[in-house]
């Protein structure tokens, strides 16, 4: 048995915390600009650090925190330009027919959750998508408009249906 397998996985993630907390965070904060979004986003990489549970594999840590915390920014930055978006509508909206502000935490909730669903797929498996679902178009106009045949939209409509139903049950 080598050292390295006789460590708890719980021991190595408090090692590595201990060891690069500050600095990720710091990177981070250069990164960012912002001192708050910085612990934030070295949380958030931490824990998905944590949850991977690859910690003892982990051969240059801070190459491998720097990968993990580019993927939290990312994220970070797509979901604030949803939210962005999302007040941007809201503020069009006419005032009898403005959510309530539970109601619009939970929309806004939804259509992150959605955003997340939709990572992964490419770009033009991900418009047909929408446009079927959310314009109601039929596979033939949504041919026309990525300029691609019917067959390839059955086929992108069948990878996205496929690609939310293995999120959906990843996340429930």
């Amino acid at each position: 048995m080598s050292e390295n397998a006789a460590v708890s996985p719980v021991c190595a993630f408090e090692v590595l915390y201990s060891l690069h907390h500050r600095w990720l965070r710091n990177w981070l904060q250069c990164k960012l600009g912002s001192a708050n979004d910085a612990d934030d986003l070295a949380h958030d990489t931490f824990m998905r650090v944590l949850a991977g549970n690859t910690v003892q594999d982990i051969r240059e840590p801070k190459s491998f925190l720097c990968t993990v915390a580019r993927r939290v920014m990312v994220d970070f930055f797509r979901r604030n330009a949803l939210e962005r978006a999302w007040l941007e509508m809201l503020a069009l909206m006419p005032e009898e027919h403005m959510p309530s502000p539970e109601q619009q935490q939970c929309l806004l909730e939804t259509l992150q959750q959605i955003d997340r669903m939709l990572d992964g797929l490419g770009e033009k498996v991900r418009q047909a998508f929408l446009l079927s679902q959310l314009e109601g178009l039929t596979y033939p106009v949504i041919a026309e408009r990525l300029g691609v045949s019917v067959s390839s939209v059955k086929k992108y409509m069948a990878k996205a249906t496929e690609h939310c139903l293995l999120f959906s049950l990843e996340h429930h």
